[in-house]
């Protein structure tokens, strides 16, 4: 009988670490691999943006949803990725893997020292640290006319090769991101359920009372501000050869505003949240111009709307439905 337990434990085990959510990000994949096909040039390429600002949504949503950090740093990040992916490629002539490394381990060394106001500030304070060094980044990207080209930007941003293919064409290059987009979430997904995700969400829910049973506070921190940057970084280094075209326009500060408001809508805290809310913040906008000229406006009141109705987001909404389906009936057993 020992040997029979023993033998079904690691199976067991498998299966609660293989969840809903792992199921969800493979199976979206998979869809997501034969989507694009016949939706046209344009269509494609809105998917592919979805899942580069998924990305950094992620990392937004790490720092905020799982820590507990508000930062306004978010798109600045971004752009120090793709600023870093443009200029070691067409500059350089790096690869595109080697650029795409160091655009994440530059924005997590990055990440690292800005962290370090959070050990001393928190709340709106922290807010206002990472929106000056957010406007602080825009103003060098602008500026700076001999490193980033200024208003005139930098173009003709090569794509990646995949295994000796090429990503030139739409579909070719969505399917590379797609493929890049699974393999950091999943990488979160290990994350978020390891020692490191449960420090996290202590260091969000009570500092001291994390700080009592062992969690190094300083530590951790700086991790959920240099990873959640890292992640803006390897947006950014996607962004860069999916426009073939960047300044400093995408960016600036109500871009960082325009992330955040995607983590809060898709559900602060959800693993899958991220790609709810790139998916109100990016393709939503393309589904309401059917409405013309005032679909800004539109967009702007679902999304006011949704935030009444489930400060949770939308993956909070879900859950509360399902939650009271699963809920007995005041005659059932608790």
């Amino acid at each position: 009988m020992s040997s029979l337990a023993s033998a079904t434990t690691p199976s067991r085990g498998l299966m609660r670490r293989i969840d809903g959510v792992f199921l969800t990000l493979v199976l979206g994949a998979a869809i997501l691999w034969f989507v694009p096909i016949g939706m046209g040039r344009y269509g494609t390429y809105v998917l592919s943006l979805w899942m580069v600002m998924s990305i950094a949504v992620m990392g937004l949503n790490l720092t905020l949803g799982y820590a507990g950090l508000k930062s306004l740093a978010q798109a600045a990040f971004m752009g120090i990725g793709a600023y870093t992916t443009a200029l070691l490629t067409t500059k350089l002539g790096l690869n595109w893997y080697a650029s795409f490394l160091l655009s994440g381990a530059g924005c997590f060394a990055l990440g690292l020292v800005l962290g370090f106001p959070a050990l001393r500030v928190k709340a709106h304070y922290l807010a206002f640290v990472t929106l000056a060094f957010s406007t602080l980044v825009w103003l060098v990207l602008r500026n700076e006319q001999w490193l980033t080209g200024g208003v005139f930007g930098l173009s003709n941003i090569p794509r990646p090769t995949f295994f000796g293919l090429k990503t030139d064409g739409a579909l070719a290059f969505h399917r590379f991101t797609l493929v890049i987009t699974l393999i950091l979430a999943l990488a979160l997904w290990w994350m978020i359920r390891s020692p490191w995700g449960r420090a996290f969400l202590a260091l969000r829910e009570n500092p001291i009372r994390a700080a009592s049973l062992g969690v190094n506070i300083r530590t951790y921190t700086l991790l959920a501000f240099a990873i959640g940057s890292a992640y803006a970084g390897f947006a950014g280094a996607l962004y860069a050869p999916l426009v073939e075209f960047i300044d400093p326009s995408p960016f600036a500060l109500s871009a960082s505003f325009f992330l955040l408001l995607m983590v809060v809508a898709g559900g602060s805290g959800y693993q899958l949240g991220p790609f709810v809310g790139a998916l109100l913040g990016v393709v939503l906008p393309e589904w309401l111009r059917f409405t013309g000229g005032i679909y800004l406006i539109v967009f702007a009141s679902i999304v006011v709307m949704l935030l009444i109705a489930c400060p949770q987001g939308v993956i909070g909404l879900v859950e509360r439905g399902w939650l009271a389906l699963r809920r007995p009936g005041k005659g059932g057993a608790a």
